[in-house]
Formats: structure tokens, C-alpha cells, sequence
């Protein structure tokens, strides 16, 4: 069971074995809960912050946009769907890139569909910052991440 939860997690995020325990490893040394701590940093993967924004339908397409330029972290061109995102963190598209059919979908997706509490999107500057940690209550992974603790604790 926790094997199989952690890999749940593990292609959820789309993130390799490798990075998975290093994130592991890292949660390890924050205040609070390692589960929810482990959620936390998968949460604010560029990726995933860029997918829970709604510029992109899936995780994937999200990596995609970042890795092909047409993402801007805090004023600057973004080419690292791995990179971890802080409070206060801006992401936008890119100006060329606001023409792309496959964003302006997702964005009108996004808007019918909701968005997490601690993001605050600008559909219409096709922006959004961070402006929180995500709490677990915020998190609509369906993982449950005491059985993955357990699993790198035996």
C-alpha cells in the first residue's frame, strides 16, 4: 500500500524516483508535518503552480509550456519545470506566446473549474502570483501522504 501510494504521488506530479526523494529528503527539514510538507514542495513546482493557475489543461502541457520559453518567472524568461516557487513568486505568459490556442482553452477551463486559494490569477494579464504556502485543506491531491512517509521511514 505505501509503495503503491508513493507512486501514485510520483506520477500525479510527474516527477521521476530520483527527484521524488530528494524532495522527500528536503521536507525532512521544514517545521511541521513531513507529509504535508512533501505536498508542499510539489505544489509549488513550476509546473504544477503553472497547471493549478489553469494556463495549461494538464501537468504535462504545463512542463511543456515552461521547457519551450513561453513562461515568465518574476519578469524573467522561465525554461525550468522543476524549479520550486516562493511566496510572493509571479508567473506569466509570455507576450508572443498569449496567442497560443492551447492556453486561451485552459484558461477559459480554469475559469468554469476554480482555482486554489493560495494562487491569485489575472486571466486577463494572463498572470498570477503566489501569495501563499498551500495548506493541505488547499491541496486536492488524492494521496495520502502518511503511507509515503512510512514507506522512506522503514
Amino acid at each position: 500500500m505505501q509503495l503503491r501510494e508513493k507512486q501514485k504521488a510520483r506520477r500525479l506530479y510527474g516527477v521521476l524516483e530520483r527527484q521524488f526523494r530528494r524532495y522527500f529528503k528536503r521536507a525532512g527539514r521544514g517545521a511541521g508535518s513531513r507529509g504535508e510538507r512533501l505536498l508542499q514542495e510539489l505544489e509549488l513546482r513550476a509546473d504544477n503552480v503553472v497547471y493549478r493557475m489553469g494556463f495549461a489543461l494538464s501537468r504535462a502541457q504545463a512542463r511543456q509550456l515552461i521547457s519551450h520559453g513561453h513562461m515568465v518567472l518574476n519578469g524573467r524568461k522561465h525554461t525550468i519545470p522543476s524549479a520550486t516557487l516562493k511566496v510572493g513568486d509571479q508567473v506569466q505568459v509570455r507576450e508572443k506566446s498569449r496567442r497560443i490556442e492551447a492556453i486561451a482553452s485552459a484558461l477559459s477551463r480554469a475559469d468554469a473549474m476554480g482555482r486554489p486559494e493560495w494562487l491569485r490569477v489575472t486571466p486577463d494579464e494572463f498572470s498570477g502570483v503566489v501569495t501563499s504556502l498551500p495548506e493541505r485543506d488547499h491541496i486536492d491531491a488524492t494521496v495520502n501522504e502518511q503511507l509515503i512517509v512510512e514507506f522512506y521511514s522503514r
